[in-house]
């Protein structure tokens, strides 16, 4: 039974980061990662990532203040204004460590790193590396990781935490090469699991990114901060859901409707294509409900063609590849068909600045965490910045707690029941076999009423209906079958025992979309189209009770320099 003072849960940007600040300080580490760390979903990441270095033109005077008014602005004044400000302060020395780490920016001409023009900036102040800035970011970070020499278990999965006196001792994990589960015992945890983008059908997201390690957290009672707010990037392929990173309207591309116009101008004409993403989504999804896609269809075009080849090929290499292998389109040459597709999920386990939770022993960092500094809506450029941010704060922290501590004792006994619990729930998976409900079948269909039920635009009727979906869907999961009991590589297993937390982290989001009778930032009503800071201003704190269902509390809005205003662009 493998022991270490600090298991990492994830190995993308936020547990990486996490890992090397606490073997910096000498804690003993170890990081287990569903897939190797350096196809973890960070490197998915295109555009950017944010920190006012004001080495652009056109931001000479920009500074981490008013990097956080953005933040806060953007977020529709949900965000937590002191965690924003920590975000935005520690960012220009996230950039430069990086840089000095060997992360390949891009440069002026004088040698600076480069930054470029997002959504609902005030300033041009994100950083990048091509088209390619969170696999640079990633592969610098494996490398640091590598160097630290990190204890790493690839390919393993983790299904639940160890508790001892409501303190987190560690985590069961399936291991698909040996097959079979294991118990990971530790001082503490920290999850960095990333997003739940697959709780959707039309989905940026890569595979793994179930939410997994905000269900693990929630099942154990840990609550889960604000999931009703899921982001819908304006442009992702229209056929694939493949991303067309931001960066491609930070250089300067036009969203064009079946009509030929650029109708940004109608819905932000100050910022056009770089207003925020929720406006440019619900933007474009307006034009296509409409009929103004293209064709009458239900897209519209991102249209590259005046940048001219040279830019193309410098600055958006790998968007041009994208397009032309999964949606035959040379941008060079053709404007891409794109629509809205769900990207990130601003909610996640609640955590402070720190990454700690209620539960002593249990950090988060990255997009599983909620700290919050998203609010309602995140800005581009800010989800790379805030993994490395709150995943260095969050290593920092555990090993401060860890140092010079004596271990917890003795957690094997508990190890064992835990794993011997996850057996004896395969093993009652297995029996029901394929006389069991089949867990893709409810999976389709989760991913099918969120999308439907749980979009860009809402409204109370169409919600509800999609609820008593998912509460049917919840009912049928108690009835499921394991297909495939074998046990190397057994991904059947994965997919189906993890499939009802997605159902319950599904059921968060319903229930929080439903109980929050306001629109504001991703969370748009066309029944109550206006923010409500009298009745709303607060955060949504879900809840998982034993024998399941969902709790709903609030707690307040950390409020401070920025006072709420009506967002305008």
């Amino acid at each position: 039974m493998p022991h270490h003072q600090l298991i990492v849960v994830g190995g993308g940007l936020a547990g990486l980061r996490a890992a090397v600040e606490a073997r910096a300080d000498g804690i003993d580490v170890a990081i287990l990662s569903q897939v190797h760390p350096g196809r973890s979903h960070s490197g998915a990441a295109q555009g950017g990532i944010n920190a006012a270095l004001a080495n652009h033109p056109e931001g000479h005077d920009d500074t981490p203040e008013k990097h956080a008014f953005d933040t806060v602005k953007g977020s529709d004044y949900l965000a937590d204004q002191d965690a924003a400000i920590q975000m935005t302060s520690d960012a220009p020395g996230v950039i430069f460590e990086m840089d000095h780490w060997g992360c390949p920016f891009s440069r002026f001409d004088d040698g600076r790193i480069a930054q470029r023009p997002f959504g609902g900036a005030g300033y041009p102040r994100t950083c990048y590396g091509a088209d390619k800035t969170g696999h640079y970011l990633l592969h610098c970070l494996v490398e640091r990781a590598y160097e630290r020499q990190i204890t790493m278990y690839v390919e393993v999965f983790v299904t639940s935490l160890i508790t001892v006196d409501g303190a987190c001792r560690g985590v069961v994990a399936y291991d698909m090469i040996r097959g079979g589960f294991e118990a990971f015992t530790a001082d503490a945890v920290i999850m960095a699991t990333g997003g739940a983008g697959r709780l959707y059908s039309n989905t940026t997201n890569a595979i793994i990114s179930t939410g997994g390690g905000a269900a693990v957290a929630y099942h154990a009672g840990v609550p889960v901060k604000d999931m009703e707010f899921i982001q819908f990037h304006p442009t992702g392929l229209y056929t694939t859901n493949i991303l067309m990173s931001e960066g491609a309207r930070g250089e300067g591309g036009y969203l064009v409707n079946g009509e030929g116009e650029r109708f940004m101008a109608r819905y932000a004409p100050k910022a056009m294509e770089l207003a925020p993403r929720d406006i440019t989504s619900r933007s474009i999804t307006t034009e296509i409900l409409e009929g103004r896609g293209i064709g009458g269809k239900d897209f519209v075009h991102l249209d590259l063609r005046h940048l001219g080849a040279q830019k193309i090929l410098e600055r958006l290499p790998g968007i041009r590849d994208l397009a032309i292998h999964f949606e035959g389109v040379d941008p060079i040459e053709e404007p891409i068909p794109i629509t809205p597709c769900q990207h990130y999920t601003m909610g996640g386990i609640d955590t402070d600045v720190d990454g700690r939770t209620v539960m002593p022993g249990f950090y988060a960092a990255g997009e599983c965490a909620c700290v919050s500094v998203h609010g309602a809506n995140r800005l581009g450029g800010n989800s790379l910045l805030e993994t490395i941010v709150f995943g260095r704060r969050s290593g920092a922290a555990a090993a401060a707690a860890l140092l010079g501590k004596a271990g917890g004792g003795d957690v094997s006994a508990a190890g064992r029941q835990a794993v011997a619990d996850e057996e004896a729930t395969v093993a009652m998976l297995a029996a029901r076999g394929a006389d069991g409900e089949d867990p893709y079948a409810i999976r389709a269909e989760m991913t099918t009423t969120m999308k439907e039920h749980f979009g860009v635009f809402r409204e109370d009727k169409l919600m509800r209906e999609g609820l008593e979906k998912l509460i049917q869907l919840k009912e049928r999961c108690a009835r499921i079958g394991l297909r495939n009991a074998g046990g190397v590589f057994n991904v059947d297993l994965i997919r189906t025992t993890e499939l009802e937390g997605m159902v319950d982290l599904s059921l968060t989001v319903a229930h929080g979309a439903i109980d929050r009778t306001e629109s504001r930032g991703s969370h748009a009503r066309t029944d109550f189209p206006t923010r409500d800071d009298e009745r709303w201003l607060k955060h949504t704190m879900a809840h998982y009770p034993p024998g399941g269902g969902t709790r709903l509390d609030y707690k307040p809005v950390t409020l401070g320099t920025f006072e709420p205003q009506e967002r305008k662009y």
